[in-house]
């Protein structure tokens, strides 16, 4: 792999805004009275786990800042997967569509992780 020179070259960074993506489609959807509670509430967090990586990334000259920054991503990441779990308990989402991006928080947050702890080796 070959050195990072923007945060686009970051695979989780790609992944954790095609998430954000997703979630904002997925949502499209929902009720209109969950606009300014659920709706909200996912929106902005599944795009915190993504620009927080990106802001990250941009002060990773100081490495205390870069990893405070990455787990802050995966708190929000953990924060949009508590609301998917509401919309598929409210019936806004089905079984399948949880799942699908639960599993691929998971997998984010398992990349945030070893970006975390193996970071020197990326950048």
């Amino acid at each position: 792999m070959g050195r990072i020179k923007s945060c686009k070259d970051l695979k989780v960074y790609n992944l954790a805004f095609e998430l954000a993506m997703q979630i904002f489609e997925m949502t499209k959807t929902f009720p209109k009275e969950e606009k300014y509670s659920l709706t909200d509430q996912i929106r902005r967090s599944s795009r915190s786990a993504a620009i927080n990586i990106r802001e990250g990334f941009a002060k990773r000259k100081y490495e205390n800042i870069f990893i405070r920054h990455l787990n802050d991503s995966i708190g929000s990441s953990e924060e949009t997967r508590g609301w998917l779990d509401f919309a598929h308990a409210c019936q806004y989402i089905h079984a399948d569509v949880h799942n699908e991006l639960d599993q691929k928080y998971e997998e984010l947050n398992k990349m945030l992780y070893s970006l975390m702890t193996n970071w020197k080796s990326y950048l």
